[in-house]
C-alpha cells in the first residue's frame, strides 16, 4: 500500500507518516520545506523521540518525499492508495489545487481504483471542508466521478508533539507523546477500509470528534491562557499550579457533562479520560510554550471550536458553565507578538470592548447572560 502525505512537520513525520510507515504502507511526504525535503530524500529514514513513563527512540524507514506544489506530487495522487495530510486548518485550501490536478490524472488516466482521502488536523470534519475545497477548484464535470471513485473520510486525532527544542540542528528531528489516537468514520471510504494499526474505525466519529475537542482541546487552550495571565511558561508548570488545574479540570468536566448528555457517555470512563489528560499535560518530558498553544485567539474562540461550542452545550442542557467562562475570558488576554492573530484580536478589542469583540468573533448574542458573565470576568482579571 502506498500513501502521499501532506505535511513533513512535527505532526506529520511524529504522527500520520509515523504510524502509516510502522504499518507497513509505503509514505512518500509533500511539503514546501526544502530542507526537510532533502534530508527525507537523502536519508530515506528519520528517528522519533517517544516520550512518556520512558523514553525510547524508534526508527521511520522507508520514507521519501516530494515538493507539494510539484508535478511528481500531482502524478503520485493519481496513483496511490491512500492521501493524508497535516498541515494545518489554514492550508488545506492551498493544497486542494494540487489534489484536484492528481484527480483529473487519475480519472483521464481510466483508474477504477477507489482513492481514500484523510485530512489529519485539529479541527471538526477537516476532511469534508478539504472536500469542498477540491470540488472548488475542479471542473463540474470531474464532480460525479469523484463523487464514485474518490472517498473524502473524516478523522478525529489525539497526540501531542511539541516543537523541537531549542539547539536541535537535525530538520528531521521529532519528540512525541507515547499516546496517540487516529479515529476515522468508517462510513466515508470507498472500497474496504484499510486494516492499519493505530487506526481506529466508528460509525459514530462525531462522539469522539466532540470528546477530544471538548475535553483535550478545552483543557489544553484554557491551560495555556490562565497559565500565561499566571507567568508560567510551560504547560507543564501551568497544569502543575493548583488553581490553573482546578479551573482546567473544572472545565473538562463542564464540556465532559455535555458529551454524557449528548452521545450517552459512561460518566466513570469519561472522569479517567480527563484524568488522563490531565497526567499528559503534566509529562516532563514535553517541553510545550504556554504561547504557542494558546495561539490564534480568534480560531479558538470561534462557534465551533474548543471553547465556545462546549459553552454553547451547557446553555443547550441547562448545566454549569464558570470554569468554561473563566477560561474563556483568559483567552480574551492573550498575547503574543508572533502571532497575527493574536495582534488582530488585540485590535479589535480595543477597538470595540469587549463584550462587542467576543459577540463579534464568538457568535454568541452581545445582550445574553452568558456574555455578561465572560465580560465580568474579563474585567476581574484586568
Amino acid at each position: 500500500m502506498k500513501a502521499l502525505h501532506f505535511g513533513a512537520g512535527n505532526i506529520g513525520r511524529g504522527f500520520i507518516g509515523k504510524l502509516l510507515a510502522d504499518a507497513g504502507v509505503e509514505v512518500i511526504f509533500a511539503d514546501v520545506n526544502q530542507q526537510v525535503l532533502d534530508a527525507l530524500n537523502q536519508r530515506h529514514q528519520y528517528q522519533v523521540r517517544v516520550v512518556g513513563e520512558q523514553a525510547q527512540v524508534e526508527t521511520v524507514s522507508g520514507v521519501s518525499a516530494v515538493h507539494s506544489g510539484s508535478d511528481d506530487a500531482v502524478a503520485l495522487i493519481a496513483s496511490v492508495d491512500l492521501v493524508t495530510t497535516a498541515v494545518g486548518p489554514q492550508i488545506l485550501e492551498r493544497i486542494a489545487p494540487a489534489i484536484a490536478r492528481g484527480l483529473v490524472q487519475r480519472h483521464d488516466g481510466g483508474s477504477t481504483q477507489p482513492l481514500n482521502i484523510i485530512a489529519c488536523e485539529n479541527m471538526v470534519r477537516g476532511t469534508s471542508q478539504l472536500k469542498q475545497h477540491v470540488l472548488n477548484a475542479l471542473e463540474p464535470r470531474y464532480h460525479a466521478w469523484v463523487e464514485q471513485q474518490v472517498g473524502f473520510v473524516d478523522s478525529a486525532v489525539d497526540r501531542i508533539v511539541p516543537p523541537v527544542e531549542a539547539g536541535s540542528d537535525d530538520p528531521l528531528a521529532v519528540t512525541v507523546e507515547s499516546f496517540s489516537e487516529w479515529i476515522v468514520d468508517k462510513t466515508q471510504f470507498k472500497g474496504v477500509p484499510p486494516a492499519l494499526a493505530g487506526m481506529e474505525l466508528t460509525d459514530n466519529l462525531m462522539a469522539f470528534v466532540e470528546r477530544k475537542l471538548f475535553t483535550l482541546n478545552t483543557g489544553h487552550a484554557i491551560t495555556a491562557y490562565l497559565g500565561q495571565l499566571a507567568g508560567h511558561q510551560t504547560i507543564r508548570d501551568a497544569i502543575l499550579d493548583p488553581a490553573v488545574r482546578q479551573t482546567v479540570k473544572g472545565a473538562m468536566e463542564e464540556s465532559g457533562a455535555v458529551l454524557i448528555n449528548r452521545y450517552g457517555f459512561d460518566a466513570q470512563k469519561h472522569a479517567a479520560y480527563i484524568n488522563k489528560i490531565l497526567q499528559r499535560f503534566e509529562n516532563p518530558y514535553l517541553h510545550d510554550d504556554v504561547e504557542r498553544v494558546g495561539r490564534q485567539p480568534l480560531r479558538k474562540l470561534g462557534a465551533g471550536d474548543r471553547l465556545i461550542k462546549p459553552l454553547r452545550g451547557t446553555l443547550e442542557y441547562g448545566l454549569g458553565h464558570a470554569n468554561l467562562v473563566t477560561g474563556i475570558a483568559a483567552a480574551m488576554h492573550y498575547h503574543s507578538d508572533q502571532d497575527p492573530q493574536a495582534k488582530e484580536w488585540a485590535a479589535l478589542l480595543a477597538e470595540v470592548g469587549p463584550q462587542a469583540a467576543l459577540a463579534n468573533v464568538s457568535g454568541l448574542e452581545e445582550d445574553s447572560d452568558v456574555v455578561a458573565q465572560v465580560v465580568n470576568a474579563y474585567n476581574a482579571m484586568q
